[in-house]
């Protein structure tokens, strides 16, 4: 859909659901299906880690939203993660009628200096082995407690952005321009992190959590490194080696299991792609088809590698419906939940979040008709 015609939509009064079904049938209209009527039925559905306040379950409850990440029990082994705790917490999440599909474990997207447990980063003996100790308890909890799947980050530099640029509308979308970046200070608390010492960091971990995960069927997703940085140089003193899709591969083939994959940022990877209109949609088949896509982050960019704007889910470079019939394709049946919507001055963001969740629902009910 044009700039033209989303203005006419918006224009005309429409609700924010209504609004997102307008746009998805132009979009519809746009984007014909490739061999619908072999195609199998959907079965992914609309989520979020929004958290789990009662202001947040009573919207999504209201919004359709019956599957999400809850928040971070807490950022240490303590009683938020005892098995009495989260049983609570699932328990309270489906009064709303809602499923608790997946807890966050206390390994976030921090530069490593704000990290809840930075010696797993950054190979730190004892304290390593005691914080991945505390890793593989928090994940049988979460399996006694009825929790299948859990989410995290291994990441050293964080999530670099280098501004802000002008959006549709009043909107202002987050940017990274590598080329105008500052790399402030030159080096983390790491230092100098070249490949080989990251693989060496992510195998240690996963030879110790992965058996745990697969002995107590927890899914562990690993979210990829937000944007694509250079191999080598890669930012700040640190060579990213989750910062591509060959990087991903190595990953998820380093401990084979069912319950080793990725938390699958669509919009991440297609930051480390240098034409993601084109190329994402054989990156999702790859991972999609071999099961390893365990939930996703829905959202769409402009641009690609070294160069993008985080747009609002309907403007970026890559058509989510097609992309929305990828996952259809393989098979993938987890959450589909928008992530990093643009800020509008004035305006909540809740607002630009309820317009996501109606495309996305929209773009799921449009491809289930398919067939």
């Amino acid at each position: 859909m044009n700039r033209r015609d989303f203005v006419r939509l918006a224009g005309a009064g429409l609700s924010v659901p209504a609004l997102a079904e307008a746009v998805v049938s132009a979009q519809v209209a746009k984007t014909p299906p490739a061999a619908a009527a072999t195609s199998p039925k959907a079965k992914m559905k609309v989520g979020t880690q929004h958290g789990d306040s009662e202001p947040v379950l009573r919207a999504c409850a209201a919004f359709g939203v019956n599957n999400i990440c809850g928040a971070l029990p807490s950022a240490k082994m303590d009683d938020a993660w005892s098995v009495e705790s989260l049983s609570r917490l699932r328990e309270r999440v489906a009064s709303f009628g809602i499923s608790l599909d997946m807890v966050p474990l206390p390994m976030s997207s921090y530069e490593v200096s704000r990290a809840e447990m930075p010696a797993i980063y950054l190979g730190k003996t004892p304290d390593r082995e005691r914080n991945i100790d505390d890793i593989c308890q928090m994940i049988r909890n979460c399996a006694r407690a009825g929790i299948p799947q859990v989410k995290y980050n291994f990441t050293i530099i964080g999530i670099p952005r280098s501004g802000t640029a002008p959006g549709r509308g009043p909107s202002r979308y987050s940017e990274f321009v590598y080329a105008g970046a500052t790399q402030d200070p030159p080096l983390t608390i790491a230092g100098r992190v070249d490949a080989d010492t990251y693989w060496e960091r992510i195998t240690y971990f996963l030879e110790r959590v992965v058996p745990v995960a697969e002995e107590y069927k927890v899914k562990m997703g690993c979210h990829p490194q937000d944007p694509g940085v250079p191999k080598g140089s890669g930012w700040r003193g640190v060579d990213a080696v989750l910062a591509s899709p060959e990087g991903l591969k190595r990953f998820v083939s380093i401990k084979e299991s069912a319950y080793h994959g990725l938390n699958f940022c669509q919009g991440t990877v297609s930051e480390q792609l240098e034409k993601p209109g084109e190329q994402i949609f054989d990156v999702i088949r790859y991972f999609g088809s071999r099961k390893k896509i365990f939930s996703v982050h829905f959202r769409n960019i402009e641009g690609g590698f070294l160069n993008f704007r985080e747009t609002f889910i309907d403007n970026g470079s890559v058509d989510m419906l097609k992309a929305m019939r990828v996952y259809k394709e393989v098979g993938y049946d987890g959450m589909m939940m928008p992530d990093h919507v643009p800020r509008v001055e004035g305006v909540d963001s809740g607002q630009g979040f309820a317009f996501a969740f109606g495309y996305i629902k929209a773009l799921i009910a449009a491809v289930s008709a398919e067939g």
